[in-house]
């Protein structure tokens, strides 16, 4: 975990949370975040000023982020962060980055002052998330050769060098964060139990998309 990050013990009873759909950060992961709306300001400013945590979560319905009125349902999941770069721009955008430390199960959602919503948030499923999981585990050979159909036929460049050479963690994560699946598909993947279910079902999603893609390319023909 990163320095100055909570032990899984000292984790807090509640957080903010940033809904926002397609998007998907998970443990020891990193995730830049552009905020520019008022309300989000201001939890970036309150987090700066407290625990610097923040909870990303999918609304149940993509898009549906809210306007701070009546705010939409959001999934039963998420993962928690901690703010660890942050920056300023002259327009009054604040630049930041959230490593990922933990996954939280919504217990209820509480009131607050300044507009951005904050839960309640139940980390006792996920004390798994502090342990780095050992490398291996799952067919690394064979989800490089199904990424290569997959991102040409995505148009995608790829630094190659740098996928193969990562550690196994920091490839699953990276691919499941980065690779354009559907919300529904990441937020399975976060809620896989463990680190090998999440490869497994990030390596059938490439396969499934890249058999998808040949059928289709075989039926216009």
């Amino acid at each position: 975990m990163p320095p100055f990050a909570p032990t899984f013990d000292q984790l807090p009873a509640s957080i903010p949370i940033f809904p926002l759909t397609g998007v998907l950060l998970l443990p020891r992961a990193r995730l830049p975040l552009n905020i520019f709306e008022p309300r989000y300001l201001a939890m970036v400013q309150d987090s700066l000023g407290s625990d610097r945590l923040i909870g990303m979560i999918q609304p149940m319905e993509p898009g549906a982020e809210g306007d701070g009125g009546v705010e939409p349902p959001l999934a039963g999941i998420g993962c928690c962060g901690r703010l660890t770069a942050f920056a300023e721009t002259d327009d009054g955008r604040y630049l930041i980055t959230l490593t990922g430390l933990c996954r939280f199960r919504i217990q209820q959602e509480v009131s607050t002052m300044r507009g951005y919503r904050r839960v309640v948030a139940d980390w006792s499923p996920f004390a798994g998330d502090y342990a780095v999981p050992a490398n291996g585990g799952f067919d690394r050979v064979g989800l490089l050769a199904g990424l290569r159909p997959y991102f040409t036929r995505r148009d995608l460049t790829v630094n190659w060098q740098a996928l193969e050479s990562a550690p196994d963690e920091q490839l699953i994560s990276s691919l499941a964060m980065l690779c354009p699946f559907t919300p529904a598909e990441k937020q399975a993947l976060l809620e896989a139990p463990d680190f090998a279910a999440r490869a497994s079902m990030l390596l059938a999603l490439v396969q499934m998309a890249v058999h998808e893609s040949v059928d289709g390319d075989t039926a216009r023909h």
